[in-house]
């Protein structure tokens, strides 16, 4: 919910530029309309940037209490080709990975500064899952050895942003998780939680548990 929220409430500013900017563009005038023009298309653009960065936030979810962030189980679909079923909360999704072993990579924001002192609390967003072979020649011909899970619209990353450019806006401290490579096996299940390091996998069943054994 409060992701949701405040998706909302920055939308909510994207309409409010929206509507300076078809205010000021539905005026008449010569000069002052030419200058009105040039402020309106500005705002326009403001609140088209706001609007998708409105709708990054929307994709981020809070972190579960007490519970994994998500549930992988793999069922075979042929020679080292496995359907992926990952639990996240309620949705569940189902996708296609090629290879031996498979690794999850995902991102954090944490809030700081008033942000965190107002109550605001983290949000994760799982990014991709990726599967490897250990074979060189098996890996350069995989066909289904990435799966993105969750993307930006139009480049307006704001996750990213604040990463290459180092900014934290006395606001975000943006922050990678993965889990390494881990051994893909049929009817395997595992879980991943969040803990104080990191990114946790642990095994569900024993198909999971016989993987990492013979690892």
């Amino acid at each position: 919910m409060q992701y949701n929220g405040l998706a909302w409430a920055t939308a909510l500013l994207a309409v409010l530029a929206l509507l300076v900017a078809l205010r000021i563009l539905l005026n008449s005038g010569w000069f002052l309309g030419w200058l009105r023009g040039t402020c309106g298309l500005a705002f326009l653009a403001l609140a088209t940037l706001v609007g998708l960065v409105a709708y990054d936030l929307y994709s981020y979810s809070p972190l579960p209490d007490d519970k994994p962030l998500v549930t992988l189980s793999f069922k075979a679909d042929g020679p080292q080709r496995y359907s992926v079923t990952l639990l996240e909360g309620g949705r569940e999704r189902k996708v296609t990975l090629e290879g031996d072993m498979w690794q999850l990579d995902g991102r954090l924001i944490r809030w700081k500064g008033i942000a965190a002192l107002i109550g605001l609390q983290p949000g994760y967003r799982l990014e991709r899952l990726s599967g490897r072979f250990l074979a060189i020649e098996q890996q350069a011909l995989a066909q289904h050895g990435r799966v993105q899970l969750a993307q930006s619209l139009y480049g307006i990353d704001l996750w990213r942003w604040l990463r290459l450019n180092q900014r934290d806006l006395f606001l975000f401290e943006p922050q990678a998780l993965r889990v390494t490579y881990l051994p893909i096996a049929a009817d395997a299940t595992y879980s991943v939680r969040l803990t104080p390091t990191g990114l946790l996998a642990e095994p569900m069943n024993p198909a999971a548990e016989a993987a990492l054994k013979n690892w």
